[in-house]
């Protein structure tokens, strides 16, 4: 049988989670990620207006963004979603491993994708 090679357009995708970090194109990054196009992140894990700030500031180059939030989801603070809304940056909530493997298939897309990661 012939396999297929995914081809990640030179983006790290995200090789595996947890516990308390995530393997992204081979190495290990501890603690939650901000993934952009252009460069991986690393922030605290809470979801604030100033940790978004790198996020708001790529708006124009992102056609979604990808919020995983730990195991289980919850509503996003007003503010961050304000701004993210004011920003016109469409989002998906969702639980980490979820994002995770959406982010991975956007990426084979070709999609303009970035992703908040909240480590497990």
């Amino acid at each position: 049988m012939r396999m297929i090679e995914i081809d990640y357009e030179a983006r790290p995708p995200v090789d595996g989670y947890g516990p308390g970090g995530f393997r992204l194109g081979g190495v290990w990054q501890p603690g939650s990620v901000i993934l952009l196009p252009e460069v991986t992140l690393s922030f605290s894990g809470v979801i604030t207006v100033e940790a978004m700030a790198p996020v708001l500031d790529a708006a124009g180059t992102l056609d979604v963004l990808l919020i995983g939030m730990g195991d289980d989801v919850a509503p996003l603070p007003r503010d961050v979603r304000t701004s993210l809304d004011e920003a016109g940056i469409g989002l998906d909530l969702m639980s980490t491993p979820s994002a995770c493997r959406t982010y991975n298939v956007l990426l084979t897309e070709d999609r303009r994708v970035a992703a908040v990661l909240t480590a497990v």
